[in-house]
């Protein structure tokens, strides 16, 4: 990290962005340039659960290579100053590392649905048609590494 000062060090605090935001973006390689996704997300045990219809690009892309990058922001605000090139942003964000696996297992998939509606409902236990869940496809990104930065 070039500014050190800005470093979030300590995973309780890196991991307490993760739980204030509400939006990931989830970026994939595999064709002729990146991809970025800004999606809904739940995080439990190092991992960062997603869930997406059966087709698009996104599968494609984690299907061809399952190593991703993902980031979160928060408390963004621009901080004027007097000279142009004095003017900053205060914000908190967090970027990591990772490798994308898709979800099959009935139960399992149950689960990560239950972590990403517990980030945005605070609720613990939900139930989701058979149908729905024959559909749904579930994405799980185990975290390899991750850094946060700040600025106040």
């Amino acid at each position: 990290m070039i500014k050190e000062e800005r470093e979030i060090k300590s995973r309780a605090e890196i991991e307490s962005v993760i739980e204030r935001a509400w939006v990931c973006r989830l970026a994939m390689t595999g064709d002729d340039y990146p991809y970025i996704v800004p999606l809904c997300f739940g995080y439990k045990d190092n991992a960062l659960y997603f869930h997406s219809g059966p087709k698009g690009k996104k599968l494609e892309l984690l299907t061809k290579n399952s190593k991703v990058c993902f980031e979160f922001d928060l408390d963004t605000d621009v901080k004027p100053a007097q000279k142009a090139c004095k003017w900053g942003m205060k914000y908190q964000s967090v970027i990591g590392f990772g490798e994308a696996s898709f979800v099959d297992d009935p139960d399992e998939k149950r689960r990560a649905l239950d972590i990403i509606m517990e980030h945005y409902s605070g609720g613990d236990a939900f139930e989701y048609p058979e149908d729905a869940l024959k559909t749904t496809v579930v994405i799980k990104v185990d975290i390899q590494h991750i850094t946060g930065k700040q600025s106040e």
